[in-house]
C-alpha cells in the first residue's frame, strides 16, 4: 500500500472558501492540496498537470456545471473520487451526480472532519449519500435558518474571524474583553459544529451566514 500522500484538488468558484478549504486539506498528514481550482476550466488545467486522486466538487461553478466536470473526470480516469457538494438536494442532482461517477454527495457547510473521512473511505464504484441530505429530501427535520441560528453579535465575531483577526484583536474592535470574545467563539463552533475557527469559517461562508467585502 502506497504511502504517498492522497492528491486533492478543490473545485469551487467561492475563492475564499477554495482557498479556506484547500489549506486545511493540506493540513492532514496523508493528504495534499494540488491547489484550488476555481472554475472548470481552470480545474482542467490543473488535473491536466497534477492528475488528483480525490476532487471536492461544487455543483454550481461560474464557467460550467461541477456534475458534467465530474462525468468528464470520471470518464478519463475512472479512479479518482469525486466528492460532490450542495447546499440543496433534488432527486435529479442525487441521480446526476450518481450517474455521473461521483463516489459521494454531502452537505455544504457539514463537518471537515467527515469530507476528510469520505474522500478517505468512500469506494470507487460507489455512491454514498449523507444523511442530512436524504432528510432534507424526505421534508423530515426542521431547517435552521442562519439569520436565528447566530446572534448579531456571534455573526460580528465570526465576520472579523473570516477577516483573520485574532481574539484579542477582535476583542479590540468590539470593545469587550477577551473573555468575552472567547465566549462567543466557542458558542459559534457548538452552534456550527465546528471544531476549530477555521471551519466554523468554512461552515458560515458555504451557509452564508457571512460574507466578506472581497467576494464577488
Amino acid at each position: 500500500m502506497s504511502s504517498a500522500p492522497m492528491r486533492v484538488l478543490v473545485v469551487d468558484d467561492h475563492r475564499t472558501v477554495a482557498d479556506a478549504l484547500s489549506l486545511a486539506l493540506a493540513a492532514q498528514p496523508d493528504m495534499e492540496s494540488i491547489g484550488p481550482a476555481r472554475g472548470a476550466a481552470e480545474a482542467v488545467a490543473l488535473i491536466g498537470h497534477t492528475p488528483p486522486d480525490a476532487i471536492v466538487m461544487d455543483v454550481h461553478l461560474d464557467d460550467g456545471d461541477g456534475i458534467e466536470l465530474t462525468r468528464r473526470v470520471t470518464d478519463e480516469n475512472p479512479k479518482v473520487r469525486v466528492v460532490v457538494l450542495t447546499a440543496h438536494v433534488t432527486e435529479a442532482l442525487l441521480a446526476r451526480a450518481a450517474e455521473a461517477g461521483a463516489c459521494a454527495i454531502l452537505p455544504k457547510g457539514g463537518a471537515l472532519t467527515e469530507l476528510f473521512d469520505t474522500l478517505r473511505a468512500a469506494p470507487r464504484g460507489g455512491f454514498a449519500v449523507h444523511p442530512v441530505l436524504l432528510r432534507s429530501l424526505m421534508g423530515q427535520g426542521p431547517r435552521v435558518r442562519g439569520s436565528s441560528l447566530l446572534t448579531s453579535r456571534e455573526q460580528e465575531v465570526l465576520g472579523l474571524l473570516a477577516q483573520g483577526r485574532d481574539p484579542t484583536a477582535i476583542a479590540r474592535t468590539l470593545g469587550i474583553s477577551l473573555l468575552t470574545c472567547r465566549g462567543y467563539i466557542k458558542s459559534i463552533l457548538v452552534k456550527l459544529d465546528a471544531h476549530s475557527q477555521l471551519e466554523a469559517v468554512i461552515i458560515a461562508l458555504r451557509r452564508k451566514l457571512i460574507q466578506l467585502d472581497d467576494e464577488h
